[in-house]
């Protein structure tokens, strides 16, 4: 495997803004950082998710499979239905299975055993508008995912036998969405629950914040700050440390280097945000992701600027990795980063 050493100067200029925020003591937890990479292949990978010492990837032509973090085998697997080989943009597991759902039509969920041996669709759904983006589970049992509108409100399915079945919820029990507000397939992290709680983020032209306490069953929508107005414009990933700090980063994928209006922080559990870094930073990103046992002040960023990140819940920032080719990130312990992008699969050791 290819390793590579950069060392952090984190004690030099870090980008920052003028925020009460940054005049608490916070400290970075790590000083450099080791890379290397796990997957080397054409695929285009935007939904991972870490199961013990095996990292699950779901990409482009219908792959999937996992990586061993500790030395082990590796998996590989490719779905085909008809001539469609999907593109993955989503995946979840419970204790036994592995869930991926691709964007587009028709949408097609599969279930897929942890030891790789055996693959169900369980949910599938076809319709111009049909484009699901994310997807998670609160338990073994129960699980949801959400896409881009095909009537007046979100795309939600929700399962609650471990994944065998799944059911669209009806527009009657769901907020109404605005003109031209949908959601982005960036990184799989548009859906974030914790415990009874759901957050899903939208973006185009309105970018809002809907929170269920309730496991969907009863929702509130929250307005952000984050630019929107365009259809490329709003919030294309979320991170909740807990039930109240929470971080979102976007933009426009289209304005790749604007980095006004693309950040930002709540407190209270997404019904308020403000900007951070406003103007200074990275542009537009695909993921960010809070640093485990952090108390919710570390956070990186994935997006086409390289790999980002902050000590001080997002009012500096640092480089820590110059390559432009990854979509999202998960962390395997407060050490161990895993992120996937173009072609590859990369885990960084936080020293």
């Amino acid at each position: 495997m290819k390793k590579s050493l950069l060392l952090l100067l984190l004690a030099g200029a870090m980008f920052s803004c003028k925020k009460e925020e940054a005049k608490k003591d916070y400290k970075p937890s790590f000083t450099a950082v080791e890379a290397d990479t796990l997957v080397s292949e054409e695929i285009s990978i935007r939904a991972i998710t870490i199961d013990g010492d095996k990292a699950w990837y779901a990409g482009s032509m219908g792959k999937y499979g996992w990586v061993s973090l500790s030395g082990g085998k590796n998996f590989s697997g490719v779905i085909a239905k008809d001539t469609i080989f999907p593109e993955f943009r989503a995946i979840a597991q419970t204790k036994n299975d592995i869930f991926i759902l691709n964007a587009g039509t028709p949408a097609m969920l599969y279930k897929i055993s942890k030891d790789g041996k055996n693959s169900k669709e369980v949910y599938s759904e076809t319709g111009e508008k049909v484009f699901y983006d994310s997807m998670q589970f609160y338990n073994d049992k129960e699980g949801i995912a959400m896409g881009d509108p095909t009537e007046d409100c979100l795309s939600v399915i929700i399962t609650s036998d471990g994944g065998n079945a799944w059911k669209k919820m009806p527009c009657t029990g769901l907020p109404k969405v605005a003109e031209g507000e949908a959601a982005f397939a960036a990184s799989n992290t548009n859906l974030i629950v914790k415990g009874n709680s759901t957050w899903i983020v939208s973006g185009g032209k309105k970018s809002r914040v809907f929170y269920s306490a309730d496991k969907g069953k009863s929702w509130k929508v929250y307005d952000t700050p984050i630019v929107q107005g365009g259809a490329a414009d709003g919030i294309y990933s979320a991170d909740l440390y807990d039930e109240n700090i929470g971080f979102a980063v976007g933009g426009n994928y289209e304005k790749a280097e604007s980095n006004k209006s693309n950040k930002i922080l709540t407190t209270d559990g997404g019904k308020t945000w403000d900007k951070a870094a406003d103007g200074q930073a990275f542009g537009y990103a695909s993921c960010v992701q809070f640093v485990p046992g952090s108390n919710g002040n570390e956070l990186m960023t994935a997006g086409p600027s390289g790999i980002w990140y902050s000590f001080d819940r997002g009012t500096t920032w640092k480089k820590i990795l110059d390559e432009n080719i990854y979509h999202t990130i998960r962390f395997a312990d407060n050490k161990t980063v895993i992120l996937a992008g173009q072609k590859k699969v990369v885990r960084l050791k936080l020293k």
